[in-house]
């Protein structure tokens, strides 16, 4: 039987998941671990079968900018788990489920193992390697529209170090994206907002003709994670 809702709006309130610090496990672990447990978007993620709630703020970034459009080549660096890449799929039409619609091509890359995804190709690749350009153009069969990237480097606890980890991996993929993207494509990653990376803004404006800072509602709201969305590549 069915769970008869309260409408009226008295005695409402969020029930939230309590965890007890279990002996072995750190105060930071049982706060990450009763985020997790109390978060709409994980709950979302699990219940619509994406592979984590990072699918949602690329679901919100492409709603904005229609970048991932039938027929467009992507590629997604640092791809594991793969929610990106179940987003991508379904947009770019990878499939062919979209009758008459292009079908587009989705390419993963990353430093581990990625379970496999119907509809996308995905590669174990240091993207920072000399020639890793050229095979994801190999892999591809030609240039990309969209280079996507929410990496982030292993938090090190100190919070100037990650940031400045963070941004160095943008860069490094921002440069990937130079090499491989068609005139006229979209660069998407993440950053850490903390002064540092007016650099990588400088150089996204002299290789795009719009670059623009979002934070999608999906990201959470303690986090001080943006993301850059740079369009119309000059080539």
């Amino acid at each position: 039987m069915p769970e008869k809702k309260n409408t009226s709006g008295r005695g409402q309130r969020d029930l939230k998941v309590k965890v007890k610090t279990a002996r072995g496990r750190s105060i930071s672990s049982t706060r990450w671990l009763q985020r997790q447990l109390n978060d709409p978007y994980v709950k979302r993620a699990q219940a619509e079968g994406y592979r984590g709630r990072a699918a949602f703020k690329i679901l919100e970034l492409d709603e904005k900018f229609r970048f991932l459009v039938p027929g467009a080549r992507v590629v997604d660096l640092g791809c594991a788990p793969g929610g990106w890449l179940q987003v991508a799929v379904k947009r770019v039409n990878a499939l062919g489920e979209k009758p008459g619609k292009k079908i587009g091509t989705v390419l993963g890359v990353d430093l581990q193992e990625v379970e496999p995804l119907a509809g996308a190709e995905v590669h174990q690749l240091d993207f920072m390697e000399d020639d890793a350009d050229q095979k994801v153009k190999d892999w591809l069969g030609g240039n990309a529209d969209v280079v996507m990237s929410d990496m982030a480097a292993a938090s090190s606890g100190h919070k100037q170090t990650d940031h400045l980890r963070i941004i160095a991996l943008c860069e490094a993929a921002a440069y990937l994206a130079f090499d491989v993207l068609e005139e006229g494509g979209t660069f998407v990653a993440k950053v850490l907002a903390g002064g540092a990376e007016g650099d990588l803004q400088k150089l996204l404006k002299q290789k795009f003709t719009k670059v623009v800072n979002v934070k999608p509602p999906s990201s959470r709201a303690d986090s001080s994670e943006k993301f850059v969305v740079a369009t119309g590549f000059r080539g």
